[in-house]
């Protein structure tokens, strides 16, 4: 069965049965293709609510599909493959950050969105990357303990100077991963490029950058330029979409090792098998009181974001 056919029984099925496809603009073209709805894992999210299907396939890693199902508890969420986790939103346990609270009583707890629905339980305000800065900035508390991203966080506290931001070890090994030099490099070999990255890479990198944001706003700034040349630091999935929706621009990667696999790890395949039989896919469960206390530090991000 090749791609296309794959595709049309996919299309024809979520149809039949109430389906709606929510994939994450990491995941592959084949994957975008078919979905009702792409973009970051927040936007995502968001847009379940407005969506009249019963049932979400979610194709992406688990803590977006714990976000879809916290923000839209009356449907029924499925991760289209149950092994895609994200090594940051799982680099500790929420006994780790009770303990961490203990150690800083005194500071407001800030979770990137990057995290588990377990540990958005013991938050007080969620974050993404585009909205971190100005979310941060309108805490009461001057000073903030921020999970688990300590790049985030340090841009940040360069941000905001006036806060005191403490930020753990950790962070997404991927973006993590690409140094100065490559960004240096990068530069040297396209002169002519802007350099557009992700706040998840070292403030090292972020601070030779022309833009930082979020896969959406790389993917806007990109779009909406009147350069013509870019280099792209984040999932080279990024850089895949926009060549084929901006052909006449040239993207570069930032980085041959900005690839995740978690998020790649899911198939075509994959999201036919869970539309063909959802009661033997990965269904995200959880009780009304652990949604109401994992939607606690949502609610506040959606509060201090309005």
């Amino acid at each position: 069965m090749d791609i296309r056919r794959v595709q049309e029984k996919i299309i024809r099925l979520k149809k039949e049965k109430d389906f709606c496809i929510l994939a994450h603009s990491y995941v592959k073209k084949e994957i975008l293709e078919i979905a009702d709805k792409t973009g970051d894992s927040f936007k995502l999210s968001r847009d379940a609510c407005d969506i009249g299907a019963e049932n979400i396939l979610f194709c992406g890693v688990r803590f977006m599909a714990e976000t879809a199902k916290m923000l839209n508890p009356q449907k029924r969420v499925y991760l289209a493959n149950g092994a895609a986790g994200c090594p940051m939103a799982e680099q500790f346990s929420p006994d780790d950050l009770i303990a961490l609270k203990k150690q800083y009583p005194d500071r407001a707890v800030v979770a990137y969105v990057n995290t588990t629905a377990a540990l958005k339980e013991h938050c007080d305000v969620c974050v993404t990357s585009s909205s971190a800065v100005e979310i941060v900035n309108k805490i009461g508390n001057d000073k903030i303990l921020f999970i688990p991203d300590p790049n985030l966080g340090a841009y940040v506290a360069e941000k905001l100077p006036q806060k005191d931001i403490r930020t753990i070890d950790g962070g997404c090994p991927i973006h993590a991963s690409v140094t100065r030099e490559e960004a240096s490099e990068a530069k040297r070999l396209h002169p002519n490029a802007l350099l557009l990255v992700h706040p998840e890479c070292r403030l090292e990198v972020t601070k030779l950058a022309d833009y930082v944001g979020s896969t959406s706003g790389i993917t806007a700034f990109a779009k909406k330029s009147d350069k013509k040349e870019f280099i792209i630091g984040t999932e080279l999935q990024i850089m895949e979409s926009l060549q084929y929706e901006c052909p006449e621009k040239s993207f570069y990667p930032l980085s041959k090792k900005l690839v995740c696999a978690d998020m790649k790890i899911t198939t075509l395949l994959d999201v036919l098998k869970a539309l063909e039989e959802p009661e033997n896919g990965c269904e995200i469960v959880m009780s009304t009181e652990e949604i109401e206390r994992g939607r606690k530090c949502i609610d506040e991000m959606l509060r201090l974001g309005d």
